[in-house]
């Protein structure tokens, strides 16, 4: 019989030696301090029951505390109803930070636990900072979840395979010279990567470890003389041997990595106290010298190869036609009264399966129709679908794997009849993602001074949202990918063309409706002006933008302008892989207001 929360958490408690251990935590990582994880490593949902992407539990003997971002707080406070875990909504001033909360339930002397492998170098060191401001510690203490997860899956074994060169521009002996040579200017011997997507964007490998991310669990080290590729034997093909050994790569067992670090001899290692797990961290040979800073392999990855950007452009494209298919099907089949949110994720997939290159999902999709389009990050299950009617908004978040590239799109489809609040709320969405879609930025500007481009037309009616405008997005990688971004907390990484990010204000109203649109855009060079070069964005998603909630009197002759422009390359790029009746669909969908 399947245990309830409220046994886990015993069991858990249990395994705590008495007068040892007064608080556990449990992030939502894995050794890589990945994003998405594999079902391995899905301790605090397993602990919790709580399904969101992001969140911390913190285990004391009496009590529990879940703390999550604002895109769950209505999924968490229904996932963890009579679990008898406490939920904590971060960025609200009501809410105490985790560290606050140990400070109030601890005694000082007492120490908080942890697995190393689960926090980043950066985390432990600043929970060790503030801690030590109330007399607590950090212990290592290890995963006590092994002795109690009794279904646990395995770690993934799944083989990698080689990304062609065809699609990835560079080949890997090019990327590590490109590497070798950004260390070189760092007086760096060699560089430690536990991020999957820099290790399999550094080798043109890609797996199927992690759902909707095609990346392979490993850790990789390069030096000045060798590249060494720490990975499971039973995940290397002859194919993948064979292309590693041309490439130059020696091969280690995964969980020999520790191991190897211990007795490792080059005269220094560069590491990224943010990206590498604390325990690994912890085992490098203590007469190596560590340097700490970011990794190269980011920025190197985040700046597309002419390859690459050709690639997302025909990716975009095959997207685009499969949405149109999709949005044409949606309009006539929702007053059948049959479809649900569910049944329309099915046929959105259907559609895209049927491209050349499609290799899945970049993301679970989220249709969150009416009033579950206000859930960020919602989730539909058979318990929570519902069927849609020709009235009020569907919430469409959707993205694609293609070999070619990565898309990531959001969508607010009127499905009928409208109220004005709602009208009101989706224009003003659309104004702040066109403001920042024709922004013009000297060289050198960050992401954070773009993003109020986006919320202006929102904070003037007193609205906001609480994620980020825009997000970088990998290259038949990951969907999430830095280092840049365009959010209001400040990031140093400036942008620079051949970076791609998503531009996804958004505005949401708990009971009542969701509302967001997001296209992917291409930073490319402008024009030389006043103290040097300008750059722009290139809207690159392929997809007609919703007209039925405009209010036209809202939008500026410059912003129906931009609009239209959309649409007419909206409809010369797609209607040649369109049958007539596609094209008649996709001509009224993006005619001119």
């Amino acid at each position: 019989m399947r245990q309830s929360i409220k046994e886990r958490m015993h069991a858990l408690r249990m395994t705590f030696p008495p007068n040892y251990i007064k608080a556990f935590i449990i992030p939502s990582t894995d050794p890589h301090l990945s994003e998405y994880v594999a079902p391995h490593w899905m301790s605090r949902e397993w602990i919790s029951g709580f399904t969101g992407s992001a969140g911390t539990v913190v285990v004391l003997m009496n009590e529990a505390g879940l703390w999550t971002d604002s895109r769950y707080f209505l999924q968490a406070a229904k996932e963890l109803e009579g679990s008898g875990i406490t939920l904590y909504k971060e960025m609200l001033p009501e809410t105490p930070s985790i560290t606050k909360y140990l400070s109030q339930k601890l005694k000082p002397g007492e120490s908080v636990s942890i697995d190393g492998k689960m926090f980043s170098v950066q985390q432990v060191e600043q929970m060790k900072e503030e801690l030590a401001a109330y007399s607590l510690q950090v212990d290592l203490f290890g995963d006590p979840l092994k002795r109690i997860w009794k279904d646990r899956p395995s770690i993934p074994n799944s083989p990698a395979f080689v990304y062609d060169i065809e699609y990835a521009g560079k080949s890997c002996e090019e990327k590590v010279a490109a590497i070798r040579a950004e260390l070189t200017k760092k007086g760096a011997y060699a560089l430690f990567l536990s991020a999957l997507d820099e290790i399999a964007w550094t080798l043109n490998l890609r797996g199927n470890d992690v759902h909707c991310n095609p990346v392979v669990v490993s850790y990789l080290l390069i030096t000045q003389d060798d590249v060494i590729y720490f990975i499971s034997p039973e995940k290397v093909t002859k194919e993948v041997n064979e292309y590693l050994k041309e490439q130059h790569v020696k091969l280690k067992n995964y969980d020999e990595v520790e191991t190897y670090l211990n007795t490792f001899t080059g005269r220094n290692i560069l590491i990224d106290p943010k990206k590498t797990n604390f325990a690994i961290y912890s085992a490098i040979n203590p007469e190596c010298n560590i340097i700490r800073g970011e990794s190269p392999v980011a920025l190197l990855k985040a700046i597309r190869n002419e390859q690459e950007i050709a690639g997302i452009h025909a990716a975009m494209q095959r997207d685009g036609v499969a949405l149109v298919k999709f949005l044409k099907w949606l309009e006539e089949a929702v007053p059948s009264g049959k479809e649900t949110e569910l049944s329309v994720d099915r046929k959105l997939h259907e559609f895209r399966a049927a491209q050349p290159l499609y290799m899945g999902e970049s993301f679970d999709t989220i249709a969150g129709y009416k009033e579950h389009g206000a859930i960020v990050h919602y989730s539909a299950t058979p318990e929570s679908d519902v069927p849609l009617q020709p009235k009020g908004f569907l919430l469409l978040d959707s993205g694609a794997q293609y070999l070619d590239g990565t898309t990531d799109i959001t969508r607010t489809i009127a499905l009928g009849e409208l109220t004005e609040e709602e009208k009101t709320d989706y224009t003003l969405i659309l104004k702040g993602h066109i403001a920042l879609a024709m922004a013009k930025f000297p060289v050198g500007t960050r992401g954070a001074q773009l993003d109020v481009l986006a919320r202006m037309p929102i904070w003037k009616y007193g609205m906001n949202f609480l994620h980020g405008t825009g997000h970088g997005v990998g290259h038949f990688l990951s969907v999430h990918e830095g280092p840049q971004s365009i959010r209001m907390n400040e990031n140093p990484v400036v942008l620079q063309p051949g970076m791609v990010t998503s531009n996804e204000p958004g505005v949401y109203k708990a009971g009542s409706h969701g509302i967001r649109t997001e296209n992917l855009t291409l930073v490319c060079k402008d024009k030389e002006g006043m103290f040097g070069d300008y750059l722009k964005f290139e809207t690159i998603t392929l997809c007609p933008i919703c007209k039925k909630g405009i209010v036209k009197e809202m939008l500026t002759n410059e912003e129906i302008e931009w609009l239209n422009n959309y649409h007419q390359i909206v409809y010369e790029k797609l209607s040649p892989n369109l049958n007539e009746e596609e094209k008649v669909w996709l001509q009224e969908a993006t005619a001119s207001i």
